[in-house]
């Protein structure tokens, strides 16, 4: 009898969707290919990767206290946002956005950790600011790539039930598929594409990273980060990326933009070209002419050997210094990008302690900011520059 492999992991594209992955000008010599050469993890890193995980921080890579997640409510999502766009980050990289009088959610994870296998990996920092049933009906739910701290099998199952539209990377569906989302209910898409779902239009954009539900780097699913675009407003989500030119023309393309979700945490020195520090998450925000700035990929997961409130401190000083609209809401808080943005610390009130403090404004409220429109072998260190 052969291996069970553990349902979290998925199931490989095939048939149709593979034809596809094949035809794609990212597919070339059999994996898909980054905007720029990228390795997973740089040469030899492993082991001191391993070390700096199980040492480095070990006291302050958790909140010192429960984290001030903003409990979210039916009643306050049933008021429909006044201009028209509504962002909620709900912890990670998961953000409902309420644009055009629909709902989006990005990478929505529910489950209490992100991994395969019940009672392993990393454990949530702080409870979901609302029980998945009180949400809503979701219109459209869009993944970036299909590691397990942004494809979720609980949110899937839990959404997959709603009727909610699936938009994906090239290959992820086959994920989803096999989790129970019908087939007529995914749109995978390619870098460039666009598709109109629900009035809403959605473009898979360019990214830097990699996809895997094992130990190895997966040469058939696609990353991506995301735009969409209604009712006269325009998002942008990174998703998961390293570092490289193509913000640029991502803004130059599918910009302005009302607001763009970044990536500022998980970074460490191991892995440089597939996660952007804070520092250079407000680069690629500047690079986009992003609108206002939420940063995402921080204070739910400790998936990095950095301190837990390093990447806010980092990209607070970062944003300050280029004068950017920058929204710093508790977990389950909704803010529109138009209005008066949430700018308190909440974060300093369970900071580990700090041993060289970033020096930031001596107020309980940041200086106000004008909106503007503007892993792990040798060997997978080689698969991971193909990809």
């Amino acid at each position: 009898m052969g291996r069970v492999r553990p349902e979290g992991f998925g199931a490989e594209p095939a048939g149709e969707r593979l034809a596809r992955i094949r035809r794609s000008p990212q597919f070339v010599d059999g994996a898909f290919r980054n905007p720029v050469p990228t390795r997973r993890m740089l040469p030899g890193a492993f082991l001191p990767g391993l070390r700096a995980g199980l040492t480095e921080n070990r006291d302050r890579r958790r909140p010192a206290g429960a984290v001030p997640v903003h409990r979210l409510t039916p009643q306050q999502l049933a008021m429909p946002p006044a201009d028209g766009l509504r962002l909620t980050w709900l912890g990670h990289a998961g953000v409902l956005a309420e644009i055009g009088g629909r709902r989006v959610l990005f990478d929505p994870v529910f489950g209490e950790r992100c991994s395969p296998i019940a009672g392993f990996g990393p454990r949530r920092l702080h409870p979901n600011p609302i029980p998945p049933r009180e949400l809503g009906p979701v219109d459209v739910v869009v993944i970036s790539h299909d590691h397990y701290d942004h494809l979720d099998l609980t949110a899937v199952r839990v959404l997959a039930a709603s009727g909610a539209v699936f938009a994906a990377p090239l290959g992820v569906g086959a994920h989803l598929e096999f989790w129970g989302v019908p087939a007529e209910r995914i749109v995978e898409l390619d870098w460039h594409e666009s598709a109109r779902v629900a009035g809403l239009t959605l473009t898979a954009t360019p990214a830097r990273h990699y996809c895997s539900r094992g130990p190895r780097t997966s040469p058939y699913q696609l990353w991506s980060s995301w735009v969409v675009a209604g009712g006269g407003h325009r998002i942008f989500h990174s998703g998961d990326t390293g570092y490289f030119p193509g913000f640029a023309e991502i803004g130059a393309v599918h910009g302005p933009f009302d607001a763009a979700m970044i990536q500022i945490g998980a970074y460490s020195r191991f892995w440089p070209e597939v996660h952007m520090t804070p520092e250079e998450g407000v680069r690629a925000h500047l690079d986009l002419g992003g609108g206002v700035l939420l940063p995402i990929h921080w204070c739910t997961f400790d998936l990095a050997p950095h301190a837990w409130d390093d990447p806010i401190e980092r990209t607070l000083a970062a944003a300050l210094a280029h004068d950017l609209p920058l929204a710093t809401p508790r977990p389950g808080e909704p803010f529109e990008p138009s209005q008066p943005l949430p700018q308190r610390p909440w974060w300093r009130v369970v900071a580990p302690t700090v041993v060289e403090p970033i020096p930031v404004e001596a107020t309980e409220v940041l200086p106000a900011v004008a909106s503007s429109g503007q892993d792990p072998d040798e060997d997978d260190a080689t698969v991971g520059a193909r990809v």
